[in-house]
């Protein structure tokens, strides 16, 4: 497994935003489309909420990769 940090300078991020930002889809129309299909889990649950705001601390986990925000 690939573990990715993400250093959040805000109070969240939307999780489609994340996926791009991190580098793991190439837009944030992408993003909500791997969310939408179930492929991204938060804190090792399925999030089907394209825009759920990502706080420090949580585990973003797609396929094979892991993003810790902190």
């Amino acid at each position: 497994m690939t573990t990715l940090d993400f250093l959040l300078e805000r109070d969240f991020v939307e999780l489609n935003q994340l996926l791009k930002l991190v580098g793991l889809c190439d837009s944030g129309g992408a993003g909500k489309q791997l969310v939408a299909s179930g492929a991204v889990r938060v804190d090792g649950v399925v999030e089907l909420r394209k825009t759920a705001k990502i706080r420090a601390g949580q585990r973003v986990t797609l396929g094979e990769n892991e993003v810790q925000v902190r």
